[in-house]
Formats: C-alpha cells, structure tokens, sequence
C-alpha cells in the first residue's frame, strides 16, 4: 500500500456510497467495517463506540466472533482500545500481545492475531470511539494506513455525533456523546437558566468530506490559507494594536501557527488522501485538539484555544462562511463561548437569551458587567464547554453556584424547575414590596439605590422600587461602542438616564477605564499589574481631554437639574482638586456662552484605595458625599487579586479588619455630615446588608434583582437587637473571626430571610 494514493480515496467513495444508501444503522456499520478491512487487506476490522459509563462497546466487527457484538466491551483505559481512546493517539504494533497493556477477550477470538493498528474516533478533539484493524502476520502498518484508518474515523464520528447509533444501544446503556455532564464555573451573574445551547460561533458543519479533485482542493486549500495569513499580518500591522501587550500576543501565536509548515504539510496529506479541503483542516484540527487537551502544561493547554480560533477562522476562509445570524435564536437560548465583546452581547435578541456561559471571563470582564447589567444569568470558566456541547444540547445555567448541567437527566430537570417555580414566586413576592420604604422594625430608614450602566438598566428602577440610582457606570457606553462616543452621544444618553429616573436621584461615576477594561480603540499600555495602574481617574487627569469631554457632557445632559457625579480610584485629595478645577472650568464655559447649567452640582469620590482611609477629614472637606467601592478596597487591602480563582475567595468580606476599615469611613461621613454609601457586590447579600446597616451604612446601592430580597430582610429586621450582638464582636481582640457565622445564627432566631 506504501506509495499507493488511490487506496483512501477508493475507500472514501465507497463508505459515500455506503452512507447514501436506506439500511438501517447496524447494517451500515457492517458494511462499513467490512469495506475497511478489504480496502487494507486486513483480517479484522472493528469499532468501538464509547459509552456514558466509560465502557468502549464492540459495535461492529468483520473478522471477530459477531456473536461478541454489543456483548464485548472494554473500560477506557483498559487494554489497547482502551488506552487509544484514554491517549487519543493512534497506536500501531506488530505483536499486540506483547505489549504490557494488552487485554484479552475471549469471546472475540482474537487470540489469532498479532498486527494491530487503532486509532480514536474524534471530534471536535472529543474520543467517542475507536477503530480498529488486525493481522496474523507480524507487521508494522505503514504511515499511509494510518493516515488512511483516521481518515476514515471521520465518517465514523459523524455518525456518532448525528445520533444514528443511538437506536443500537443496548437498554439501560447510552452512548458518550449525549451523555449528561456537569461543570463547575464561576457564577458571574445570578440566576437559573433552563435552555438550550447555542454556540457563539457555531463550529463548521463539513458536509462534503471527500474530495472529488484532489488537486483541486490542494489550491483552494493553500489560497484560503495564503488569506489567513495576510489577515493575520495585517492585523498585526494595525496602529491600535502595535504595542506589546496581551492582545499582540494572542496575534503572534496566531501568525506562528498561521506560518506553521507542518500544519499545512498535515492538511495536505489529508487532501491526497482522499479529503476535502474542509475535511482535512477539521481532522488535523481535531488531532491537535485531542492532544493538547490531554497537555498538563498550562501554556500549552492555552494555546489550544488559539489553534481553535485560526482552524475555525480557516474553515470559515474555506466556506466563506461567517458566524450565523444573531437573530435566529431557540426562545430559551444559553449562549455558550469561549469569550466574547460586550458589544457582542447585545447582538443577541435579549428576548430570547436565557443565560451565558463562558470558557474564560472572571467577574470583572465587560461582559459579565453587561451581563448582570442585562440580568442574564452568567458563569465564567467552565473548562471546555465549547467543545462538549452542540447547538440545541438541553442545558441548565445555575448563576448562583456556578454550576451547568449539560443534557441534563429528567430529574435533574425536574429539581431546577422546580427551584425556577420558587425564584419567581419569590420574586413575586419581592414586587410586592417594591413601593414600600425599606424601614425595620424598630424605625431605621436605609435607602436602597441601584447600580446600572446602560439605558435597558432603566426599566428595572421603577420594577424593584429602587430610591434612586447610587451608581451609575459610565464606562459601559464606552465599552459597548466600536469607537470613541462623541460628546453629543454621551450627552444624549445621560440626558436619557436623568429623564428617565424623574425625580429620583442618579450618580454618575466618571469613566473608570483601563487596567483590565481596556476599550478596543484606544491605545492599551502593557503594566505588570494593571489593577494598580494607568487607570479611572488616573487616566483622566492625565487625559484632560477626556475627563472634560465627559464633564461638559454631564453639564449639558443635567441643564436645569441637579448633577452627581463621582470620582473613581481617588488616591490623594489632590486628585479631586484638579478634576474639580477641570469641572469648574467647563461650567464657566457653558455660562460664558450663556447656556443652560445644572440647578446644583455635588461632587463626590469612591473610596476605594485604602490610602484614602488615612485622609478622611480631608476628604470629607473636600466633597459633598463619598460612596465606598468595597470590591476594589477589599482587593487592596488584602492585596488579593478578584480576577485570580486561587486567591479571591481566600479573604471574607465580612471579616473583622474589613468591617472596621468599612466603619472609619461610614464614622467620619457622619462627623462631617456627608452622605454615605456602599455600591459593591456585598451590598446586595442580605448577610452581608446586616453587617453593613450595624456598622452604620444608611444608604445600599445594588444590582435591580437584589433589591427585593435586602428589602424583605430590612423590613423584618429589629437594628437595635442586630447591634446589641454586632458590636460587641467587632469590638472583640480575640483572633478568630466568628462574625459570619454570629449573623448567620442572629439571622435564623430572628427569622430573616438572608
């Protein structure tokens, strides 16, 4: 067979025929297996299906004992199949019982032979089976019928993947690929999505696998590849991306693998065996993929994902295909990537998004702030979804736990529905409450604001009775656009957000860009610790431009009505005497030109930098009211990153020291008479609202959902009794910090819904 090329693409044609032709599923394994074995002089031919208990099923044999058929099976792992599906690598032997692995099934009759090559059925890099030949000779199978027998697995796997065996499993028994997998994420955004899976980019369906040309694919393939290249190159080339930088890493991992000969060298051999150009760029793709899916070196682990981006994009060169339209979503869509643009978000028809999950993306990425923005249920890194889900999958998003249940059982279905069933009446009850003041028991009056950043937020002021908006985050215009928002644009949708919340209150928090929210149009600047660097007001103070665009914008939008707006990352006090001096200046301006002004304007800062806790009085002095940004003073004071898995959930934010960094400032806001309040994540836990309304915060501002349920706590809550236990524990020397644990119990005597 060595040097013949007519053999794999004979076989192709033949296993065509066979696919075209109305036999049922069994049948056509047969003749497949039968074909194989005769196209590569083999005695045997067999494949093994992989199942959902880990169990490698005979499923067709031409050679074996046929009794052994759907009786004959091998755990993954276990013996030569078993090791090839475990390694997703072929394995080629001369002597097969030889080898320490080896496993003998007596009711094959197998015993009779010694060559033996097998290969994994793959797709998408996933094992669903593996295919086998063998010999009674003792030989080595050459590279070309290695070549040959993975090709052919390919037909195999889209007979698995497309369901076509499933009527032959054995009952009680399914296979693999729709078995139900569970994943554990990162909750991002909370709620429950029961839906289904669509892909944001749909992986390339390759329908026509066998090339009818061969040469002809070989040009179609090297001038797809040739405008990979220069796309890539020219990316590279652009002025906005031209410095180092995270983003100019990825492009040059792509541009290696875009140069890499040996990849392009695989592709063509798969042509001149008998694939299509898509055909062979989707098997090396699925190689590479089960390989470095199998790496315990991260950095090679990570560059799977940019092997995956460039094939997909080739594919698409191929196809010329882009990513499907938006619009055609199920009702109950759960977008499942690997990461994607804010901006990408709102593409999608919000109607029919149900939840969104993520291979990558922490907390604090713009698209999980559009997410709980938009009030989508969000998990991040949930490790290879992409690649373990198809469109359509049932699937169900838990944005509490962070959890994905992916084809789930019925009575896992049931559970969640049942807990969807709970959450709305819930919620029900919550709309109840939402004209009612949020007062305790013994008289305590606590305003309840919500944080929001882009005008579909605003609908959900009035829906969860909300006092005002505490934050308003400015920057989500500018991360959603693909260029710099004009001043008239900025002016236009604050003047939208004012007018909308009527006499309510709104504060706007000036751009707090950079660091890890960098826009795409502007200039990034690689930093060794970007949460401590060129960014918010740092970035604006050096940007004047910038910070007066916006000033002027919020002047012009709050013409004849009162203006708030606030100072992100203020590290010294002088900070908020040039920014107030840039404020001054447009308001001069606009008054020389005699146009309309705000009726009043407060000035305040984030308290945030734990610098700022040694300069209080000052502070105080200096502004008419201080909101706390507990997400980031938590991280500094801690020094722990909230982007790193291993560390953020190290430090509780109801420990004993950060309540009591929280206390000097809600102390000296009162000593000098200015509003106070706390706009982080833990303002929306009713536990955490406990601790935070005993050391004195009278003002919460939160995500819209979390209003109804620090409500329903507050209003059942007796303060004067919370202190009487609170206190005394905060006051307390004693080294171990029992602060949760003492709400958690006041909580349940009490019979406060946290």
């Amino acid at each position: 067979m060595r040097g013949s090329l007519a053999g794999p693409r004979v076989l192709l044609r033949r296993l065509r025929e066979i696919m075209a032709e109305p036999i049922s599923a069994q049948d056509r394994l047969d003749k497949i297996v039968a074909q194989i074995a005769s196209n590569m002089v083999a005695e045997v031919c067999s494949v093994y299906v992989l199942r959902a208990d880990d169990v490698l099923e005979l499923y067709a044999t031409e050679g074996l004992n046929r009794a052994a058929v759907h009786q004959a099976g091998l755990r993954v792992g276990q013996g030569l199949v078993g090791l090839i599906a475990a390694e997703a690598r072929p394995l080629n032997l001369p002597n097969a019982q030889s080898h320490p692995a080896f496993a003998y099934l007596p009711e094959t009759g197998e015993e009779i032979y010694n060559a033996f090559l097998g290969v994994p059925i793959l797709r998408a890099g996933r094992t669903l089976g593996v295919l086998t030949v063998q010999n009674r000779a003792h030989r080595t199978y050459f590279d070309e019928e290695v070549e040959a027998l993975q090709t052919t697995a390919m037909v195999l796997a889209e007979m698995i993947a497309v369901g076509e065996l499933e009527g032959l499993a054995r009952p009680g028994t399914s296979l693999d690929v729709k078995r139900p997998i569970s994943l554990k994420g990162s909750p991002l955004s909370e709620g429950i999505a029961l839906g289904h899976v669509v892909l944001h980019e749909p992986r390339v369906v390759v329908t026509a696998l066998i090339a009818e040309d061969s040469e002809t694919e070989r040009l179609r393939l090297e001038t797809a590849i040739a405008h990979l290249r220069l796309s890539v190159d020219d990316m590279l080339s652009r002025d906005d991306i031209a410095l180092a930088g995270e983003h100019r890493d990825i492009l040059e991992a792509y541009r290696m693998f875009a140069h890499d000969r040996g990849w392009a060298r695989r592709m063509d051999e798969a042509i001149q065996n008998g694939l299509s150009a898509e055909a062979a760029v989707e098997k090396v793709q699925s190689d590479m993929r089960a390989r470095l899916m199998r790496q315990t070196d991260p950095f090679l682990r990570e560059r799977l994902h940019d092997f995956d981006d460039l094939a997909n994009r080739l594919l698409r060169q191929l196809i010329g295909k882009e990513v499907g339209e938006r619009s055609n979503l199920p009702k109950d869509g759960v977008i499942v990537a690997r990461n994607m643009g804010a901006a990408e978000l709102l593409d999608y028809d919000r109607s029919r998004v149900r939840g969104l999950i993520l291979e990558e993306g922490g907390s604090t990425s713009h698209v999980a702030i559009v997410a709980r923005a938009l009030g989508i249920a969000t998990i991040g890194r949930a490790g290879n979804i992409v690649s373990l889900v198809e469109n359509g999958d049932a699937i169900i998003l838990d944005g509490d736990t962070g959890e994905a249940h992916i084809r789930p059982p019925a009575d896992v279905e049931i559970a969640y529905g049942e807990k969807v069933k709970f959450r709305a009446k819930r919620q029900a009850q919550y709309r109840l409450l939402r004209n009612k003041p949020a007062v305790t028991r013994d008289g305590v009056r606590i305003g309840l604001h919500m944080n929001a950043g882009l005008l579909v937020d605003l609908p959900h002021l009035e829906e969860a009775g909300a006092e005002g908006i505490g934050l308003f985050r400015t920057e989500l215009q500018f991360m959603v656009a693909s260029t710099m928002p004009r001043m008239n644009a900025q002016a236009a949708l604050y003047a939208s957000v004012i007018e909308a919340t009527g006499d309510l209150p709104v504060t706007f928090r000036t751009l707090d860009i950079g660091g890890d929210k960098v826009l795409p149009y502007m200039r990034s600047h690689a930093e060794e610790n970007p949460a401590l660097g060129w960014r918010a007001i740092r970035l604006g103070l050096d940007r004047p431009g910038l910070l007066r665009m916006q000033f002027r914008a919020l002047l012009r939008a709050a013409a004849g009505r009162e203006l708030r707006v606030m100072l992100p990352m203020v590290t010294e006090i002088s900070e908020i005497e040039r920014a107030r001096e840039l404020l001054d200046r447009e308001l001069a301006q606009l008054k020389r030109h005699g146009r309309p002004t705000p009726s009043k304007i407060r000035l305040g800062s984030m308290v945030e930098v734990p610098s700022l806790l040694f300069q209080l009085d000052e502070l105080m002095s200096m502004v008419d009211f201080v909101s706390v940004g507990s997400n980031d003073l938590l991280q500094y004071l801690t020094a722990s990153d909230r982007g790193n898995t291993l560390v953020s959930s190290r430090f509780d934010a109801l420990s004993r020291h950060f309540l009591r960094a929280l206390k000097l400032i809600v102390d000296a806001a009162n000593a000098a008479g200015k509003p106070v309040t706390l706009c982080g994540e833990i303002a929306g836990r009713p536990l955490a609202a406990l601790a935070l309304v005993a050391i004195g915060f009278r003002s919460l501002s939160m995500s819209a959902a979390s209003i109804g349920p620090v409500k329903a706590m507050l209003l059942d809550l007796d303060l004067g009794k919370l202190k009487d236990v609170f206190d005394p524990l905060l006051a307390a020397s004693c080294s171990e910090d029992r602060i949760r644990d003492a709400l958690v119990e006041f909580a349940e005597a009490e019979g406060l819904p946290v």
